[in-house]
């Protein structure tokens, strides 16, 4: 009974109208991608309450992939994808996060004269060479721009078609982690994620403690990164309600140590208030759904460039004929972008443009009672998630087995 505590693992999950799940066929995928080793496991897509696609286009292991990293500035992805169709290549997906000055982004392409991945290494090298060009224009204008007045790196790197191939958002996360884009996160702003950690030495934990807005994939954006960190997870409580989530987990590093110097800890701290916020989206939200094409995110992008809008975060991706993407965008100097500019721009894009004021990423739940609505969740005092189950437990074992990433 012991053994099988300790790999219990219990969610309690809602749709992202902070409902309860209702279709079956969503439960049915949800089953088998959390069971890997069963015949067919997440190998079809669901389309989700709000229309969204769920399923293994998140990784897409068919088609070339282009990753980079380097300063963000405006007019970035539209250089970028007017090269590619300079090259001779085609987006069939794409996704982009700028944070704290810098930006990564993933594209997915295949020939466009064949549909097919291009696996000539010849060209392939081409390809890298011309984007690197492309993300390292303007870098020494950056890097002094920052005070610093040293080189920016900037990366990028082609990998053909490959089964192996990690998660896209997990792998943003990466490719921003080590670009070091936590390093100045708690100076830029002041920020709204709240981050403290605690050593328990009686068990040899550290207790983590997340306090931030509630929003989808959170939960995926600090576990992912707490485990490319090679931190490992004994036990967490996790907790939403209203707009407020918050997150406790007690941990140890992949050697068995305990976060015990103070280095450590504020690095842990800065890079948790980064995973929190690359996935936070700044200014207003287009909604593009039309006629894919050769060229399309080119532009897109060109016409977004041309009236003084610069993109802070995107996601493209397309089913047969027809091209969907999401872009959040501001004006080139980050600030809040002009209503009439971009209905302007909404208009000259063509298909069909939906433009989100304001949105928030998440729908929170109504609270249960006028009274709950009378408090705000921000303004109760801390408490210990962790704690009650902890008491219930402990005296059952003095450990817990480690929940495996």
């Amino acid at each position: 009974m012991l053994k099988s505590m300790e790999k219990l693992k219990v969610f309690h999950v809602t749709d992202q109208l902070g409902n309860k799940l209702s279709d079956e066929s969503l439960i049915h995928y949800i089953k088998q991608a959390l069971c890997p080793g069963r015949k067919g496991a997440g190998s079809e897509s669901v389309r989700t309450c709000l229309g969204r696609l769920v399923g293994p286009r998140d990784v897409v292991v068919e088609h070339t992939a282009l990753e980079m990293t380097g300063s963000d500035r405006p007019g970035l992805l539209s250089d970028i994808s007017a090269v590619l169709v300079e090259l001779g290549c085609q987006v069939v997906a794409a996704e982009a996060w700028t944070h704290n000055g810098r930006a990564a982004c993933i594209i997915y392409i295949t020939d466009a004269a064949t549909g097919g991945a291009i696996s000539d290494g010849a060209r392939l090298a081409h390809v890298e060479e011309q984007l690197e060009n492309v993300v390292g224009a303007h870098h020494l204008v950056a890097g002094n721009a920052g005070g610093g007045g040293g080189a920016v790196e900037r990366r990028v790197r082609v990998a053909g078609p490959t089964e192996s191939r990690t998660h896209t958002e997990r792998r943003l996360h990466q490719l921003m982690f080590t670009d070091r884009d936590y390093e100045e996160a708690t100076k830029v702003r002041k920020t709204k994620t709240d981050v403290s950690i605690e050593s328990w030495r009686e068990k040899g934990y550290s207790v983590l403690n997340v306090r931030c807005r509630d929003r989808p994939k959170l939960l995926f954006d600090t576990v992912c990164t707490l485990t490319d960190m090679e931190y490992v997870v004994f036990h967490a409580a996790i907790s939403s309600r209203g707009s407020l989530a918050v997150q406790e987990y007690y941990i140890r590093h992949v050697d068995g140590c305990t976060l015990d110097t103070e280095s450590e800890r504020r690095r842990v701290t800065q890079c948790l208030i980064a995973a929190v916020e690359r996935r936070v989206s700044h200014g207003l939200r287009l909604d593009v759904c039309t006629n894919n094409r050769v060229g399309l995110l080119s532009d897109i992008t060109r016409v977004f460039r041309e009236n003084g809008l610069s993109v802070s975060r995107a996601e493209i991706s397309t089913r047969g004929d027809t091209a969907v993407g999401t872009f959040f965008v501001t004006d080139a100097s980050g600030n809040e972008a002009d209503h009439k500019t971009v209905e302007s721009v909404s208009k000259e894009m063509g298909g069909t443009v939906l433009v989100i004021n304001n949105s928030p990423t998440w729908v929170p739940t109504k609270p249960r009672s006028s009274a709950a609505a009378s408090t705000s969740t921000e303004d109760r005092p801390r408490f210990s998630l962790g704690s009650l189950l902890w008491s219930q437990l402990e005296r059952l074992s003095s450990n817990f087995g480690s929940i495996r990433s």
